[in-house]
């Protein structure tokens, strides 16, 4: 009588196993039939606000990741249960190990190949429609603090940039496209003081480093400067606000809160003559910044020119062409004189007056669409943030391609980098504000609901580390700025 090899019988057994697994799937398939029906049955009688045509849907789509799940957890059982009885035989039969391998080495395939599969099903069935359902499910555990502290309402139409003084006291400036600019105490969240001199939209807006002045560009083809005086009130008691995880929050509705009419302040005192203006462009000054020791300004417009003038003569020193298409935005190094300018172009360009008689400019090709703010940190970096949704670290030194790269799902808007933390804040078009590191490593989302957050396009972030009570500040199309308290633990930020 002929005797069975051992490999013969392992393949009955295993098929013998599988016919097994297919009829477990479908005693599975019918009892999930019928555990839907019920849970629809069960829905008709909760109170819900989703419409009942919605949450059958969801139903179904959960229903459906169940089995996929359910099944890629029943035919990994029986491959395991398959290699240990390979196992098994290894250790009974020493002769046999040639073989066992290559059979193990053949599950192995077919078990990774299984697994491809069923992942790249689920990924390419199911990734569109549950992304922002999974996303709430996320843990949450070792998470940067968040903290929204204070809302500064008073715009009547969006803003566009913001800062915080350099000097005491320290004081919130926002610039808005209501042909206003405003100062804010940033522990009341009362204004201070309102700017009237421009005759169109305040584009961005910028303390001097050491004196009480600000500059702002406007629409209007101008630059002001003025000089401001405030008072600040007396701090009032922090009411006691528990502090949110930064997490991805689900946006509980994509419909819009309505904007009503907001009444801005009345009784904000205000200035509407500056003491410098500044005319050369032909074309909206989209933004401006003072070079080091305060001496000079730099301009950028979209008359496709970047203006250096001196401060005390209003005086144009250089015209600074070259770019293409209209500038997006320009700043300045914190300790250099430096200039970075940024432009619909696709490109942004360092200009470097450190030597009087040589005036340098580097062209930089990193991004495929408009590079909408590229910006300085304390040491030898740059940051640059694009249209095309990516944010680059670069190296002052070697500038040929970026340290890091950070990938987004949305266009980005004027970043801004801690100075202590070393923190890149993105404010995006799809109104969230997100958290990186210089290494390109995600630390946070700001929250973002139907509570709390911004309503609109994000336009701005500015970091202030001399302020306690707030230390990031960001605006919007939304009509108000917010300040918030970001407390990163060390050990995430050492990652």
């Amino acid at each position: 009588m002929p005797v069975e090899s051992g490999s013969s019988a392992a393949a009955r057994q295993a098929k013998q196993k599988r016919k097994s697994h297919s009829l477990s799937i479908r005693r599975t398939n019918s009892t999930e039939q019928d555990r839907s029906g019920l849970q629809r049955d069960l829905l008709e009688g909760q109170e819900s606000k989703l419409p009942l045509s919605l949450r059958s849907n969801l139903l179904d789509l959960f229903s459906q990741i169940e089995r996929e799940f359910e099944n890629l957890y029943l035919e990994n059982i029986e491959l395991r249960r398959e290699i240990e009885s390979l196992n098994d035989r290894l250790a009974a039969d020493g002769q046999a190990v040639e073989g066992t391998d290559l059979a193990k080495g053949a599950l192995k395939t077919k078990a990774s190949h299984s697994t491809s599969q069923l992942s790249q099903k689920l990924k390419t069935t199911y990734k569109a429609s549950t992304s922002k359902i999974v996303s709430s499910f996320k843990a949450t555990t070792s998470r940067a603090v968040c903290q929204l502290v204070k809302e500064y309402v008073g715009h009547r139409d969006g803003i566009w940039d913001l800062s915080a003084t350099r000097t005491q006291p320290v004081v919130l400036g926002t610039a808005s496209a209501d042909h206003t600019a405003m100062l804010w105490s940033i522990e009341t969240g009362k204004c201070l003081l309102k700017y009237l001199g421009h005759q169109g939209s305040v584009n961005s807006i910028k303390f001097h480093p050491t004196e009480q002045m600000a500059l702002t560009a406007s629409g209007d083809q101008t630059a002001h400067i003025w000089r401001y005086m405030v008072q600040l009130p007396a701090p009032q008691p922090v009411a006691d606000t528990t502090l949110t995880p930064c997490e991805d929050d689900v946006d509980f509705s994509d419909k819009d809160d309505a904007d009503g009419e907001v009444e801005g302040p009345n009784d904000c005192p205000s200035v509407r003559v500056p003491i410098t203006t500044l005319r050369s462009h032909q074309g909206v000054v989209i933004a401006a910044d003072w070079l080091v020791g305060g001496k000079q300004v730099v301009t950028a417009s979209w008359d496709r020119a970047a203006n250096l003038y001196d401060v005390e003569t209003s005086e144009l020193v250089h015209s600074l062409t070259g770019h293409d298409q209209e500038l997006t935005h320009c700043c300045t190094h914190p300790n250099q004189r430096l200039v970075v300018t940024s432009s619909r172009d696709t490109t942004f360009r360092l200009w470097d007056f450190r030597d009087p008689s040589i005036h340098s400019v580097n062209v930089f090709q990193g991004h495929t669409d408009t590079v909408t703010s590229a910006v300085f940190t304390v040491g030898d970096n740059v940051v640059s943030g694009s249209d095309d949704r990516t944010v680059k670290v670069w190296d002052l030194k070697n500038m040929r391609s970026p340290i890091a790269t950070i990938r987004t799902d949305s266009a980005v808007n004027r970043i801004s980098v801690s100075v202590n933390q070393k923190i890149i804040a993105l404010p995006h078009d799809n109104r969230q504000v997100r958290l990186f590191d210089m290494s390109g490593v995600r630390l946070a989302r700001l929250p973002r609901s139907n509570r709390q957050g911004h309503r609109r396009m994000v336009c701005c972030s500015a970091w202030c580390e001399d302020n306690t009570t707030c230390n990031l500040f960001t605006c919007g199309f939304d009509r108000q700025a917010i300040g918030w308290n970001i407390n990163i633990p060390a050990l995430l930020q050492e990652k």
